[in-house]
């Protein structure tokens, strides 16, 4: 009997882990739908300075509680997934008129600048950051944008790109959502 269950026991194991692993990899699952911890919680207290070349000053916590809804993307000119979304973070800036801040995550300030040049500035400011900007908010990787309230408090986080469909059923209903 003993022999039988120390052969069963590994077995079963396996069998554990093996159904473990194929419920994380179903295509059902979404990867994006992390809970963001930063929701409902007050902006991070940062101060990034400008990057070189740009016209826009720095960025700082200060500047995104002045009593309006505001929507804040962190981006950089080397992530593929950014340079998709940017027309459509451009036009939904301009059609709705809520104020879109930049945060240049680990970039070289040349290619930052070449890159605005190249698809448009939307951004009211932009502030550099080496990675501890990132750390506060809780970003994991580029593309990942948020909104604030006009109090300074984060109501919406997406972690990627803000394409088509998603900025229609999410993003912009959160806009209407909190703007008096």
């Amino acid at each position: 009997m003993t022999q039988r269950l120390f052969f069963l026991l590994p077995l079963l194991i396996f069998a554990v882990l093996a159904g473990y692993f194929l419920w994380g990899l179903s295509p059902d699952r979404d990867p994006q739908a992390l809970p963001s911890a930063m929701i409902d919680r007050p902006t991070p207290e940062f101060d990034l300075p400008p990057v070189p070349g740009l016209p826009q000053p720095g960025l700082a916590s200060a500047d995104l509680a002045q009593g309006e809804v505001v929507m804040v993307n962190f981006f950089a000119s080397w992530c593929v997934p950014c340079r998709a979304e940017h027309p459509y973070l451009t036009e939904l800036a301009e059609r709705s008129g809520v104020p879109l801040y930049g945060i240049n995550h680990r970039d070289k300030p040349e290619a930052a600048v070449a890159w605005l040049e190249e698809l448009g500035n939307p951004y009211r400011r932009i502030g550099a950051d080496s990675g501890r900007g990132a750390v506060e908010w809780g970003v994991s990787g580029v593309p990942e944008t948020f909104i604030l309230d006009g109090e300074g408090r984060i109501r919406y986080h997406h972690r990627g790109p803000l394409v088509g469909d998603l900025i229609e059923k999410e993003v912009e209903p959160m806009l209407r959502a909190l703007r008096p």
